[in-house]
């Protein structure tokens, strides 16, 4: 009798310990901290969502996360880091580095974040790959045939300035966006193409000096710029010649400013590493007030650079109603989609997850 009785109490003893192991592990989607916050949605490079069929649909089922949880998260502004693609006019793929041609590329990533066409604004920056054959060869680009500022209705709207490219032309690949928060404070995005030309650099000196700009928060968006020891890339070994890397944006640009308080970029990585892909870095501007340098990429995650794409990794970041904080929390909607992968939907290293002030 004291058998069966030990053995009952050890069979609920167990059975309770398993039912509360798994009431810890439930998942919860992503939600704001405070109703009144609002969110930016930071996607990390796409080239190798779209350089292999396979892939695609990952990059798919970010967007549409995206789209599903604009109003449950209060999205006001998507940003992507750039490397759109793999190869910006590539005919016949290699087979190993993608299997897709160039412009099956393009209109793969046009596709998904046609999603959010209508929905919400979106900023993408063009990486070196989104540049001349391969890898930046020369600064041709198919970035305004499938990025054109009338695909999407909102950033048509808040659109304030363009750059001109090579031809002479106004091109979106430089811009200047214009948001202001449901708490009133003015923002500014400001879109940089790869390594910026020196005219690029004075264009967006003048346009965020200009008077009606020096109360917002500038935000820089640009591919190429920190390195994962956190320091400004200094020099890049590709054949363009009058190209800016971080530490010349940093010095002609971002510290003689007063109001740019935000910069973010990609590019950076190395296989299945994923602390490898981030960086971050404080310095002050000219104003004395905190620029905040992200670097977030997640594209040889997954398998290496041949891998699917970066696990569908993407970072939510949370603009408290008190104007000044903002969480930062790294999510997969790829992991989240089933039950047996939701335990590794949220990344949980300090260097993924974490706070800033704004000034």
């Amino acid at each position: 009798m004291s058998f069966l009785k030990n053995t009952f109490f050890l069979f609920y003893g167990l059975l309770f310990l398993s039912t509360v192991s798994q009431a810890q592990e439930t998942f919860e989607p992503p939600q704001l901290t405070h109703p009144d916050s609002w969110s930016i949605i930071l996607v990390p490079d796409t080239q190798t969502y779209v350089k292999f069929e396979r892939n695609q649909g990952i990059l798919e089922t970010m967007t549409s996360w995206i789209s599903e949880n604009i109003d449950a998260l209060n999205i006001k502004m998507v940003l992507c880091t750039g490397d759109l693609v793999e190869q910006n006019e590539l005919l016949v793929p290699d087979q190993s580095n993608g299997n897709m041609p160039s412009r099956d590329q393009w209109l793969a990533v046009s596709h998904a974040f046609e999603r959010l066409d209508g929905k919400v604004p979106y900023i993408l920056a063009a990486g070196n790959h989104d540049f001349g054959y391969k890898n930046v060869e020369n600064r041709n680009s198919n970035y305004n045939t499938y990025f054109p500022v009338h695909k999407n209705l909102l950033n048509a709207q808040a659109l304030r300035a363009a750059g001109k490219n090579l031809d002479g032309l106004p091109s979106v690949e430089n811009a200047a966006y214009e948001l202001i928060s449901p708490q009133n404070r003015k923002f500014l995005f400001l879109n940089l193409e790869f390594a910026p030309r020196n005219s690029i650099l004075d264009w967006a000196k003048e346009v965020t000096s200009q008077e009606m700009y020096e109360d917002h928060t500038v935000v820089v968006l640009t591919h190429s710029y920190l390195n994962a020891q956190n320091k400004h890339i200094e020099k890049e070994n590709y054949p363009i010649v009058d190209g800016n890397y971080g530490k010349a944006i940093w010095e002609k640009l971002v510290a003689p400013s007063k109001n740019i308080q935000l910069v973010f970029s990609g590019h950076i990585g190395a296989p299945n590493n994923f602390k490898a892909h981030t960086a971050f870095k404080v310095d002050k501007n000219a104003a004395g007030k905190k620029v905040t340098q992200i670097t977030f990429n997640a594209q040889a995650m997954g398998g290496g650079w041949h891998g699917n794409g970066g696990d569908g990794w993407l970072r939510i970041m949370e603009f408290l109603p008190d104007g000044k904080t903002v969480i930062h929390r790294t999510f997969s909607p790829y992991f989240a989609l089933s039950p047996s992968t939701q335990e590794l939907a949220n990344q949980k290293d300090a260097y993924n997850n974490f706070e800033i002030q704004l000034d």
